[in-house]
């Protein structure tokens, strides 16, 4: 009977070690994917199709360290064994902290509806100069889509509005740049009414185009703005909250 113990004992201490390796050699696979996709893809390394795959397998191998975590728990569980519980607990909340932002990104995606050029004038919409030649290298058309991208962007978002500010036009300029220097943006030119920039995205290095345009009226400066996207059908939101953000900071730094 000792024996029979003794060897179910030792048979249940080998499954624990080898569940609590695996689980997390599928972590670290996943942390791996998923935070190598982005930068892989920045650096040219790899193309945005394999981009995405990695991210794909990520989150299979986060499931998989998911699902071998539980496992390792229940039978940590019945065999007593407290050592194995904490790496089960640990690989589980890793896993749920890594998946996260993409899951974030996910529910972003669900909801924002598929167009990349957002603007607070959708009937005169202001028009890239400087940086005309680059969007028109770049799969995204240059020009702004038109009625149905405006209606679209109108039901998702009807906070980008452009701003009225009662201050000279050269100092809403000079504010603008400011603000266009804090965000990190790349300027391209600037005018008497105008500010064209490139923005780009942390992750994937994603390149965004932004144009902000002066307006004197009787009593200020009406600021307009839009922000588009070189590559992809949709932004997930990015252009909308880019322009939000600005001119409400703007708001601040000329109040």
């Amino acid at each position: 009977m000792a024996k029979g113990a003794n060897h179910q004992q030792r048979r249940a201490s080998k499954a624990t070690v080898l569940l609590a390796w695996l689980s997390m050699l599928a972590l670290i696979v996943a942390a791996s994917l998923l935070a190598g996709a982005g930068p892989a893809y920045r650096w040219e390394l790899i193309g945005l199709g394999d981009a995405f795959n990695f991210m794909r397998n990520g989150v299979y191998a986060a499931t998989a360290a998911v699902g071998l975590s539980v496992l390792l728990l229940l039978i940590s569980i019945f065999t007593r064994r407290i050592g194995a519980s904490v790496v089960a607990i640990f690989v589980i909340v890793a896993t749920a902290a890594l998946l996260y932002m993409p899951w974030q990104q996910w529910q972003r995606a669900q909801q924002a509806p598929v167009i990349h050029d957002i603007t607070t004038d959708t009937q005169n919409p202001p028009a890239f100069v400087a940086l005309r030649a680059a969007r028109e290298a770049a799969p995204n058309a240059v020009d702004y889509p038109g009625e149905a991208t405006a209606h679209q962007q109108q039901n998702a978002y009807p906070n980008v509005q452009p701003i009225h500010v009662t201050a000279p036009k050269a100092t809403v300029l000079a504010a603008a740049q400011a603000e266009v220097e804090a965000s990190g943006w790349q300027i391209a030119a600037i005018t008497e009414s105008t500010i064209e920039a490139t923005a780009t995205t942390h992750w994937f290095g994603f390149e965004d185009d932004v144009i902000i345009r002066l307006t004197e009226q009787q009593n200020g400066v009406q600021v307009d703005m839009r922000s588009a996207s070189r590559l992809g059908a949709s932004d997930v939101g990015t252009n909308a909250l880019r322009i939000e953000t600005f001119l409400d900071n703007l708001g601040k730094r000329l109040e």
